[in-house]
């Protein structure tokens, strides 16, 4: 097995692309294990695709062996490996759970189109913080905080839970927006989640914060840029290719 691993934005993930369909959420738990395998926050698997519609589609693991439906950083990422391997040009369009994904890559740049964002609810208290509940292809809540310091992982896991979403808590500072999150399937703070920016991003914009382009920096620190146009959330920042692995047998 040839496989490679990826970084966007602080999200690393393990990629690699065959003809089998198969459940590989066994293989996501090994290979994803920080002190036993590789390490990485998801496993995704590049399946061929119906050329007439898409390049390719994928299989996301998470790292606990969970499925999601989409990942924002993943799909850079996803994007930058495929055009790298002959799959694709570097314009692109490949199947997620969440639907078709619309990629293009400019050297280490990637920037991915998202699928619109349904509300699911907004304005409601909980845990003492009020929050908005939308989903970007995958379910998140969002808080905004004048003090990111007051990011609580208990009362984040609680949530979870409740929920059965992400939680993000963002702060907007000089016109940029900073910001933290727990993501359900790793059961942790993670150092980005790309769907998640784009949840406090469209939150912003429903609440009148900011304008249409903004600038967003995660935990990892690292810079994206996000626009709103045409009732689509466009994702784009900086893909780093890891390492790859020639043959890894399992």
């Amino acid at each position: 097995m040839q496989i490679s691993k990826y970084s966007a934005s602080g999200n690393d993930f393990i990629i690699f692309h065959t003809f089998l369909e198969l459940d590989r959420s066994k293989l996501a738990k090994k290979l994803c294990h920080r002190q036993f395998g590789i390490g990485a926050d998801g496993l995704v698997v590049l399946l061929p695709g119906n050329l007439d519609k898409y390049d390719f589609k994928w299989q996301f693991y998470n790292s606990d062996g969970s499925i999601a439906t989409m990942c924002g950083n993943a799909s850079r990422a996803v994007a930058h490996y495929a055009y790298n391997n002959g799959l694709c040009k570097e314009k692109t369009k490949f199947l997620t759970g969440a639907g078709i994904i619309e990629a293009r890559v400019e050297n280490d740049i990637v920037e991915s189109t998202l699928t619109p964002t349904k509300i699911v609810e907004e304005e409601f208290k909980d845990s003492g913080f009020v929050w908005s509940f939308y989903d970007t292809g995958v379910p998140h809540l969002v808080t905004f905080v004048d003090d990111l310091d007051i990011f609580d992982k208990e009362i984040a896991r609680e949530l979870r839970q409740k929920y059965n979403a992400n939680v993000n808590y963002a702060k907007l500072e000089n016109d940029k927006m900073y910001i933290r999150t727990y993501e359900r399937g790793v059961e942790d703070e993670t150092l980005a989640c790309g769907t998640g920016m784009a949840a406090a991003f469209f939150s912003a914009i429903r609440k009148n914060l900011i304008k249409d382009s903004l600038e967003v920096y995660p935990k990892s620190k690292e810079k994206l840029i996000l626009t709103y146009k045409n009732n689509k959330i466009y994702f784009k920042g900086k893909v780093v290719k890891v390492f790859d692995i020639i043959e890894y047998i399992n």
